[in-house]
């Protein structure tokens, strides 16, 4: 039976194939959906690939909304958010990271988090995933310390 994560209460990933090259998964985003925190990954490179329906994507600063049959690469090292804005209808995406490291931990320690993360809760997280997955804002100097801080007897 094929591993599921809920990310967000409206986006859930199913695991195609993992191995230590590449994690390729099956997202769905579900409708009227809000974008992440604008995020880069430091040593992965993510290919997406649109399913069904559309969702937006901001790469480094430029909005790009893609439909059925369209992909986008995101290098390493770039600023991105994607999400579903459409109002009724799902998105099904294909989403293959290179090479896989801790990414499917990430997702189960998201999976496992409460429906809506405060700070508090989502910080410890954000520090022991911080080679997976970062925030672009704060800047690194002061969140790193921040998170540490908000971590102090929690677990991730």
């Amino acid at each position: 039976m094929p591993t599921t994560y809920r990310l967000t209460p409206t986006e859930h990933v199913t695991i195609v194939s993992r191995d230590p090259g590449a994690l390729v998964a099956e997202v769905r985003y579900g409708p009227a959906g809000s974008p992440p925190p604008p995020h880069l990954h430091p040593a992965q490179d993510e290919h997406f690939e649109v399913l069904a329906g559309e969702v937006i994507v901001e790469l480094a600063g430029t909005r790009h909304t893609l439909t059925a049959g369209q992909t986008i690469d995101i290098p390493r090292r770039t600023a991105h958010q994607m999400f579903n804005a459409h109002p009724t209808d799902e998105a099904r995406v294909r989403w293959t990271t290179t090479p896989a490291l801790r990414t499917e931990e990430w997702w189960a320690a998201l999976d496992r988090l409460e429906a809506k993360p405060t700070l508090v809760s989502f910080a410890p997280l954000l520090r022991e995933y911080r080679d997976v997955f970062r925030l672009t804002a704060p800047p690194q100097w002061i969140a790193q310390p921040l998170f540490a801080a908000l971590s102090v007897g929690r677990k991730a």
